[in-house]
């Protein structure tokens, strides 16, 4: 009988991506194949996001990583959201925060009891009802502890971190489970005679590295997908035109804040991801509307301290592989496509993709159904990932630059004009439940950028005016109590996470 199993697997590249894949493997794999994994110290990494969205709890937990240790080594910080400056116009602000929003009741979700109240002119703003919210921006920041029917039971929260060390966290554990990294460059790909499959990598020393399976992480290159295979790339920059962004780091400043800063610009948006030795800082923009040293300058004057670093530019295309699996190879990372760190979904698409390749793992048949279904399903998380993103270009009332006159007028993918008319019609949030973003998520941006419904849940008209109000005030309550008795952001890596250098002092106000 033939033995079909994969027995040999080639990543190529390395980076967060690259080291993201080869620890998964080693874990779960539990040295069924082995792993290689190419990197060459030549090649500088783009990483891939430093903050992240809660779901990367789940990727640490599937590995048994300590979470306090994965921070110390990382330098990181903890997230409950991402604040939106200057969106819906220039000088409002809004949080999309983790986690729930007030508690439903009955048949229906809260924030049509608060819609109702809100209409009426008898509420305060939606962002009073979310934990995390009020944390955030009072600095505090605790783990969910098991409080019963208290929200301090049900935190959410993600991360930030340096990327580049992360990736090197992963390298110590993968290689620590048997993980073999060569170093050196790749010249060459080798197909194999009949069906065009990937045989086998040369480097530049003449060696050939062969392989049942590879894993394409070599970044926006596509070194196999793209360059080898010719899969070919949907193009997405007719919905999200930024194509270029500036980073820098600068050194900490001020409070350390437990949320990123997404600060919408003249032709863009800037980040700031707070970490314990520097702050993250880059700037997204549309090089059609804005040259690259107006970005830079506009970057520049807007940090909080002095760079540590000279800028360091990226361009890229939105969009994504046509195929995310083709014959046998998988991009992951970048190599299979680009959504700018808007919601900090990045390192989310690696983690997705490592899963979603583990369930659909192959044998050296690879069954082309496997295949197909693997590309439907990461088509569909990339295309509703991209509607959301979209979302926040296209609901603005800003018209003071060229940049924001083609947002707002642009058309849009159709399921996201249903998703915003079904909104406006009465608060109705439509979400297919293997979507990424939950319904607060939508919530919070469209109401965050100025949407407006006509109407609420006609169910929500069953409490009185009067029990409804109450319903309010004892639910905004609850929330002011439970952030009172949360420590500082600070304070609480302080005690349980602080960087292993000392030298790196917690900003704190």
């Amino acid at each position: 009988m033939t033995d079909t199993r994969v027995k040999n697997i080639v990543i190529v590249g390395g980076g967060t991506a690259g080291w993201m894949t080869a620890a998964a493997m080693s874990k779960l794999l539990n040295g069924i194949a082995k792993i290689t994994l190419i990197e060459s110290d030549e090649i500088s990494t783009v990483g891939v996001g430093e903050s992240t969205i809660p779901k990367i709890k789940l990727f640490n937990k599937a590995l048994g990583i300590d979470e306090n240790d994965f921070v110390k080594h990382t330098q990181g910080t903890f997230k409950l959201g991402i604040e939106f400056i200057n969106w819906g116009r220039i000088g409002d602000a809004y949080m999309h925060s983790f986690g729930d929003i007030g508690r439903d009741m009955g048949l229906i979700e809260f924030y049509h009891y608060w819609l109702r109240a809100h209409q009426a002119g008898n509420a305060p703003d939606l962002q009073a009802f979310s934990l995390n919210n009020v944390a955030a921006k009072r600095d505090k920041f605790m783990r969910a502890i098991d409080a019963g029917d208290s929200p301090l039971s049900r935190i959410a929260n993600a991360f930030h971190f340096d990327a580049g060390l992360y990736a090197r966290y992963l390298r110590r554990y993968a290689e620590a489970r048997g993980v073999i990294r060569t170093e050196g460059k790749i010249v060459d790909t080798l197909l194999r005679d009949g069906d065009g499959f990937v045989e086998a990598v040369v480097m530049q020393n003449g060696q050939k590295l062969g392989g049942d399976l590879f894993i394409d992480c070599s970044g926006f290159r596509g070194l196999l997908i793209e360059q080898a295979l010719k899969t070919g790339y949907d193009d997405w920059t007719h919905w999200l035109p930024c194509d270029r962004a500036i980073a820098v780091p600068c050194e900490s400043a001020g409070v350390l804040t437990p949320y990123t800063k997404a600060t919408a610009r003249s032709a863009g948006w800037q980040w700031r991801i707070p970490l314990q030795h520097r702050i993250g800082n880059g700037h997204v923009y549309s090089s059609r509307f804005m040259s690259d040293d107006e970005a830079t300058a506009i970057l520049l004057k807007n940090l909080d301290a002095p760079p540590l670093a000279d800028p360091r530019m990226l361009k890229f295309t939105t969009g994504k592989r046509k195929k995310g699996w083709n014959k046998n190879v998988v991009a992951i990372g970048l190599s299979s496509g680009f959504m700018e760190p808007l919601e900090s979904t990045s390192i989310h698409m690696v983690q997705s993709a490592i899963a979603r390749l583990l369930s659909f793992f192959p044998s050296t048949e690879f069954n082309q159904a496997d295949i197909d279904e693997y590309n439907r399903q990461t088509d569909f998380e990339a295309e509703r990932i991209r509607d959301f993103l979209v979302l926040h270009y296209k609901a603005t009332q800003r018209n003071d630059s060229e940049f924001w006159n083609h947002c707002r007028t642009m058309e849009i993918p159709s399921e996201l004009e249903r998703k915003i008319k079904l909104f406006q019609s009465n608060g109705r949030i439509s979400r297919n439940s293997d979507e990424l973003f939950a319904v607060v998520g939508w919530l919070q941006v469209m109401h965050g950028q100025g949407i407006k419904p006509n109407n609420y849940h006609p169910l929500a008209n069953l409490l009185t005016p009067q029990e409804n109000l109450q319903f309010m005030a004892v639910q905004k309550s609850i929330i002011d109590k439970a952030v009172d008795s949360m420590p500082a952001h600070s304070d609480f890596i302080s005690r349980h996470c602080a960087a292993m250098n000392k030298s790196a002092p917690l900003a704190r106000q």
